[in-house]
């Protein structure tokens, strides 16, 4: 059991990672969707003999299995965020699903170029009506999907969390710096809007190479468009890749942000910031441990409430040092 002479000074991790995200919902939502279009197809190609339904019904299902995954870590981060085996608590797992997210596009991507050259080389006869009608079926499914996720995929639509723990005394009248690009963006949710959104540029580069192939007899276009959208994809891949992955290996916390944080210390009795690292702990939230060298020492909580809460830094440790006359 906690001293209770130490209780004042202790404060909970789970820093809003508890409460249900927008994301969490939408992504069930989605996932309902494409599970429900995967089985139709799949029992439609199998009733029909079509080979066109039961390869775009087994597609789908390789991206509900990635969407499952999504809606797991919202899930256990939910569920475990009060866990004080996770020193920060378990934002980095909306990262972590995303970075997944991110690894199964690249597989996805490498298998649509490798099956796209496997038919320039070997062409396959298609069957041009109803591969178009699955296209545009699968189309309208994602474009549905789309519109659920997109909205929040790249907003900051979840602060949740409170600066009470440090008992903030703000007055940032004279601060009117203004950080862009400072938030974390929840890349579990971009990473469920990055498949919807590669399955239906696979069915839109469908359409258009099929009606080439079907009217202008330019068969090839659909090959060539399976490795344009395999192209499209890498790229949405390795930019998520290289997002969450900075983010995992605990990266410095964008400059601006740091500097933003430098001059609201560094702004009053002449302090200086000698050592700060802050780095992202969950979507939008940082934490910063810090060194102050000032000629006037004061409490550390001083020096706490002296960060804008806009730069959302929620777990904050001070070292102050007296700054001698040399």
């Amino acid at each position: 059991m906690q001293d209770d002479g130490l209780t004042r000074w202790c404060h909970e991790h789970s820093f809003g990672q508890d409460r249900r995200r927008p994301g969490e919902s939408r992504t069930q939502v989605v996932i309902a969707i494409t599970a429900t279009m995967m089985v139709v197809e799949i029992a439609a190609g199998i009733v029909f003999g079509s080979m066109a339904l039961l390869a775009d019904g087994l597609h789908m299902a390789s991206h509900a299995v990635a969407l499952g995954i999504n809606a797991y870590a919202y899930a256990y981060a939910r569920r475990h965020a009060r866990d004080a085996a996770y020193s920060f608590g378990t934002g980095k797992v909306n990262t972590l699903g995303g970075f997944t997210g991110a690894v199964l596009l690249a597989a996805f991507a490498l298998l649509m170029a490798s099956e796209s050259v496997q038919r320039l080389v070997s062409p396959v006869r298609i069957a041009f009506d109803q591969a178009i009608w699955v296209a545009v079926l699968g189309l309208i499914v994602n474009g549905a999907s789309m519109l659920i996720l997109g909205r929040h995929a790249h907003d900051d639509d979840d602060h949740g969390h409170s600066h009470d723990d440090h008992d903030h005394d703000h007055d940032h009248d004279n601060d009117h710096d203004h950080v862009h690009g400072a938030a974390s963006h929840d890349h579990n949710l971009v990473s469920a809007y990055l498949h919807v959104l590669a399955d239906a540029l696979t069915s839109l580069l469908a359409i258009v190479a099929l009606l080439a192939a079907k009217y202008f007899g330019l068969a090839w276009m659909d090959p060539t468009m399976g490795i344009v959208g395999a192209v499209l994809v890498a790229r949405w891949s390795f930019a998520l890749l290289k997002t969450t992955s900075a983010v995992l290996l605990d990266r410095s916390a964008p400059e601006e942000v740091r500097a933003a944080l430098e001059r609201a210390i560094e702004r009053v009795d002449g302090n200086r910031v000698a050592d700060l690292h802050l780095w992202c702990i969950g979507p939008n939230l940082y934490a910063a441990v810090l060194t102050v060298v000032t000629p006037r020492p004061r409490p550390p909580d001083h020096y706490k409430a002296l960060i804008p809460p806009r730069l959302n830094v929620v777990h904050v440790t001070v070292e102050v040092h007296a700054d001698e006359p040399r």
